[in-house]
């Protein structure tokens, strides 16, 4: 891949630099790294579900090694406690009053394995973290690091022990990815590579944590035509307007999918998005958040059924030219 004329080339080298050392874990899965590292530089979250052992948390744990960064990692359970995740505020008997411990959430990487597991209540400890970058405990706020992402696990809901994610918890992320099975080569590799060395251990970090945040920023100034921003408009109103639709995408959506967009751009070597960036981020941006009609009595809102009506809706709203 080469960077166009007009792309910064510094930002396009960095990329390149981190997607290739994701790579060297990751193999076979190309499509699903570059998301993954669209999503971080649009300062997003990202949520991998699938079934287990297919490499969800692989993903996430590669994608903070190769950065030199603060990572925490939290396996959700059960019995897990809002205050597990956030933090609390613990009595010091020396001083005669209450000292804050940070949770696990201060981190500028925070894995979250299994998070369907833990109970709706824990889970909603992560709303205000994902969407203000903050922790509220006892009336007081605490700023969290810069860059901060969450990289979320979940296993399919049908499986023993998980609890669906509330709406507002699936808005706050902003692409869903499912990592599938290995082709027939990369599996193969696998075997003949990995039974002895686990290339996990062995990978460098390649970026830091303030080259991400840099990187942040500069994905923020890319172009964004106004006939591009229109179609994004367009999409989102068409979720809301569908009649398998019950309940269409959040304006906060229509905001993920514009950041997304800048960062394809940039994970593509360029400094302005084009419509086929929008398009192909349509279904990880919008499918998850989708709550579809019944169908028979019974819910029909499943990533796939979404995604069928996301593929409908984007043969039907027409992309801008000459964008």
């Amino acid at each position: 891949m080469t960077t166009h004329p007009d792309a910064p080339a510094a930002l396009f080298d960095l990329i390149t630099r981190y997607r290739e050392a994701v790579e060297q874990v990751i193999i076979g899965k190309a499509d699903r790294v570059q998301l993954a590292i669209t999503v971080l530089l649009a300062g997003g979250h990202l949520l991998l579900e699938d079934v287990p052992g297919v490499g969800k948390t692989v993903l996430a744990k590669t994608l903070a090694r190769a950065m030199a960064a603060d990572v925490n990692r939290i396996q959700f359970t059960p019995d897990m406690l809002p205050s597990d995740v956030t933090g609390v505020a613990i009595y010091n008997q020396r001083n005669n009053e209450f000292e804050f411990q940070p949770g696990p959430v201060f981190a500028n990487i925070v894995i979250g394995d299994e998070i369907n597991r833990a109970s709706p209540k824990t889970q909603s400890a992560l709303l205000e973290c994902m969407e203000e970058r903050q922790v509220s405990v006892d009336g007081v706020t605490h700023r969290l690091s810069e860059p901060f992402t969450v990289f979320a696990t979940q296993n399919p809901s049908e499986m023993e022990g998980t609890y669906p994610l509330p709406e507002a918890q699936r808005d706050r992320f902003m692409a869903r990815v499912s990592m599938g099975y290995p082709d027939r080569g990369a599996e193969l590799a696998m075997l003949e590579g990995r039974d002895r060395v686990d290339p996990l251990a062995q990978l460098q970090p390649v970026v830091s944590a303030a080259q991400i945040r840099e990187a942040i920023s500069q994905v923020q100034g890319i172009f964004v035509a106004g006939s591009v921003k229109q179609y994004i408009v367009d999409l989102a109103r068409a979720t809301r307007e569908h009649e398998a639709v019950r309940v269409g995408v959040s304006p906060r959506a229509t905001l993920h999918l514009l950041r997304a967009g800048k960062a394809s751009a940039a994970v593509a070597g360029r400094n302005y998005v084009v419509p086929d960036d929008i398009r192909n981020l349509l279904v990880p941006v919008f499918a998850h958040r989708l709550v579809l009609g019944t169908r028979g009595g019974r819910a029909a809102s499943s990533f796939a059924d979404a995604a069928r009506v996301l593929e409908q809706i984007a043969r039907q709203v027409p992309a801008p030219t000459g964008a």
